[in-house]
């Protein structure tokens, strides 16, 4: 094995490229340098470089199409002469071989060819070189080769190969994470700018912006956490690499990763309800009878449903047992509160709940969070009474408004910032008759 395979294997394997992509670099480097020193005006240098034997051939390529009109060649060769563009009737330059022309049968903007000495010769010039030629044939015309290169060409060689593989590696780049969108990847916090945080994911850089940010999260550099792969897009500064930790998909990773029944499908999650760092709700089924969906999440003393929380950065979830019938569905997604009676408009899909007095308070949650997160998992629009006040579907059009959620009556609690709710609201919640109950 040659050394300059040895140094070309080095490169691949430090910049994680592959090898036909560094040798397509090199020949790149060197058709530039030649076309530099010895290149003459219309040819299409191309360079098939060996590296076991350090020797290269170089060609210029035509591509053989049909004969061009004597106005357009001129036209060409006025252009060239003055050194500007080709200026197409409708508007657009175009030094390119296509320009744009307007149809005036509709108005359309459609593509028409234009005739580029540099990469095509006509059908005629290529049958005077071999009668066997047709359109769509390549010419392939080996020109004499040099040891030697010039300074300046030796300086274009090196910008070019240094631009290839810069551009190879955000190709590279760009075509893995761009699979891995959708999809949650770990990483490892690197630091702030600004608003925004800056995640190591390894072979590039990931960029969380504020809205997709966790508040009660610290992005502490070094530590490792899941991130959902939310787009993954090129700029001018290479691949960016959009994450989010307030996405649903994460919740359901980590229950996929900590929860074998689940992985197995044996347990299916049903619906997610994520206020992120706050509380989430999981609907989840099994459909063999023997298996306890609830039970599986939780696991013995609560083992599993512990690790997943930690996971979260201590996310508050609830397992709700999901069902096809809405009210019993709608009954089980307001736990740890105690329906009544449900009752459904289905055209309108909205449920009138009925709960105790004291299980009010408990069923609608602090600031709202229980009902709203319930109607987002059930997707139905909920209004929640308690017996006492006996709202019925009329009584309920009267029912003010949280953000997914209806809280109907009198008893409604204004929505306010979780963190100015005071300890003697989070003490008087406590206090009820099923935290008791729980304790």
């Amino acid at each position: 094995m040659s050394e300059i395979t040895n140094a070309i294997k080095q490169i691949c394997e430090e910049k994680g490229l592959s090898y036909e992509a560094v040798i397509t670099t090199i020949e790149s480097a060197l058709a530039a340098a030649y076309r530099k020193d010895y290149g003459e005006k219309n040819q299409n240098i191309k360079v098939e470089y060996s590296p076991e034997t350090n020797a290269s051939k170089v060609f210029d390529i035509k591509t053989v199409v049909e004969d061009v009109p004597e106005e357009e060649l001129a036209e060409i060769e006025a252009a060239e002469a003055e050194q500007k563009p080709v200026i197409a009737d409708t508007k657009k330059a175009a030094a390119a071989p296509e320009v744009a022309a307007t149809d005036a049968a509709d108005g359309e903007l459609e593509v028409k060819h234009r005739f580029n000495p540099k990469t095509e010769i006509q059908i005629s010039d290529a049958r005077a070189i071999d009668t066997a030629y047709k359109i769509g044939d390549e010419i392939k015309t080996e020109l004499q080769t040099h040891d030697e290169y010039g300074r300046m060409a030796a300086q274009t060689a090196k910008q070019v190969i240094i631009q290839r593989l810069r551009e190879a590696e955000r190709d590279m780049v760009f075509g893995e994470f761009k699979d891995k969108e959708r999809e949650v990847i770990n990483g490892f916090v690197q630091r702030r700018e600004g608003r925004v945080v800056l995640v190591d994911l390894g072979k590039a850089t990931g960029v969380i912006p504020p809205e997709e940010q966790v508040r009660s999260d610290r992005y502490l550099p070094g530590e490792r956490l899941k991130f959902y792969v939310k787009e993954v897009r090129i700029t001018s500064r290479g691949p960016e690499i959009i994450l989010s930790r307030t996405s649903d998909e994460i919740l359901k990773k980590v229950f996929y990763l900590e929860i074998p029944e689940i992985s197995n499908g044996l347990v299916e999650i049903k619906a997610v309800a994520r206020e992120a760092g706050s509380r989430s709700k999981v609907a989840v089924s099994a459909e063999n009878e023997n298996i306890d969906p609830i039970g599986s999440c939780v696991g013995q003393r609560g083992s599993r449903i512990q690790t997943i929380i930690r996971e979260l950065g201590g996310e508050k979830i609830d397992i709700i047992e999901y069902s096809d019938e809405a009210e019993v569905f709608i009954a089980n997604a307001l736990a740890p509160a105690k329906v009544e009676d449900v009752k459904l408009l289905q055209e309108e899909r909205q449920a009138y709940i009925t709960v105790k007095d004291d299980q009010l308070s408990l069923a609608i949650g602090k600031d709202g969070q229980n009902v709203r997160l319930a109607a987002h998992l059930t997707g139905w629009k909920i209004d929640i009474a308690g017996d006492g006040t006996g709202v019925t579907p009329k009584e309920g059009e009267e029912a003010s408004e949280t953000e997914n959620g209806e809280v109907g009556g009198e008893e409604a609690i204004d929505e306010v910032p979780a963190e100015e709710v005071s300890e003697e609201v989070l003490a008087e919640e406590n206090s009820s008759p099923e935290a008791e109950e729980k304790n």
